[in-house]
């Protein structure tokens, strides 16, 4: 069984046939999906298909490109909504400095605001990062010297140097369709040697389908097409990674029922 760990199952390309999309994943062997929101507003609808989806979790948090719009969100609207039993993780969040779609300041802030919810609830951290690697290395190390919490990087394309930082203070790499990209050869190498036990895979659908489904929607049932790829990259067959991935998940996010 493989479980999807970062998939918007509520945006469009998606939400129209959900039903169909959640039965095309089931046959392909895909047990579980966690459904990520990133703007507060979405919340609600998050959740409802989680509580409707007895394979389907909901995590609540604000995206950086939605800082802007979220400046003056307080830990007490995410400290509530992780109070439901199908919200089983925080955000996603973190920092995003190539499209700059909202302040650089206030996107630190509110990631640092998202780090403390998953300190006080035990809840993982989901992190979004892309040309920002120092900031975000030095906010997680910073934030982990006040207090431990879990968190991983999902659709993880950075530097190795990156990577070490990261599993060096305990987070899991997430990888998505981009590993199986031809151009994608320094994410690969990283890929092949990463821990076993900080594995996941995801699609980030409907964004990044990965090959042999470039240019499509992307669907949740193309994580198999993920996994399948990064297993040949390790050495593994599809089965053992597949048994991996799902056991670092439900490690990972232990309010999850499988």
């Amino acid at each position: 069984m493989l479980i999807d760990s970062h998939c918007h199952l509520e945006y469009k390309g998606l939400v129209e046939d959900q039903q169909g999309v959640l039965a095309r994943a089931r046959a392909a062997g895909v047990g579980g999906f966690l459904s990520i929101s990133t703007r507060q507003r979405e919340w609600n609808q998050v959740i409802a298909t989680a509580e409707r989806e007895a394979d389907v979790w909901a995590s609540v948090g604000i995206h950086p490109h939605e800082a802007d719009g979220h400046a003056d969100m307080r830990e007490a609207a995410l400290l509530a909504a992780t109070e439901h039993p199908r919200v089983i993780a925080i955000g996603e969040t973190g920092l995003d400095y190539y499209y700059d779609h909202s302040d650089r300041e206030t996107q630190k802030a509110l990631f640092r605001r998202h780090i403390a919810v998953a300190r006080t609830t035990g809840l993982p951290l989901i992190v979004h990062t892309r040309d920002a690697e120092d900031d975000t290395a030095a906010i997680l190390a910073e934030e982990m010297e006040r207090g431990a919490y879990p968190a991983l990087i999902h659709c993880f394309t950075a530097s190795a140097g990156f990577a070490r930082k990261v599993l060096d203070l305990g987070l899991t790499i997430s990888l998505s369709g981009i590993v199986t990209f031809k151009n994608a050869k320094d994410l690969q190498a990283i890929a092949a040697e990463l821990p076993e036990d900080r594995l996941l895979v995801e699609t980030d659908a409907p964004f990044l389908a990965p090959v042999p489904h470039r240019g499509q929607v992307c669907e949740p049932s193309f994580v198999a097409d993920t996994a399948g790829f990064v297993a040949e990259l390790r050495g593994q067959s599809p089965e053992a990674l597949a048994e991996a991935t799902t056991r670092n998940f439900t490690r990972l996010f232990g309010k999850a029922s499988l």
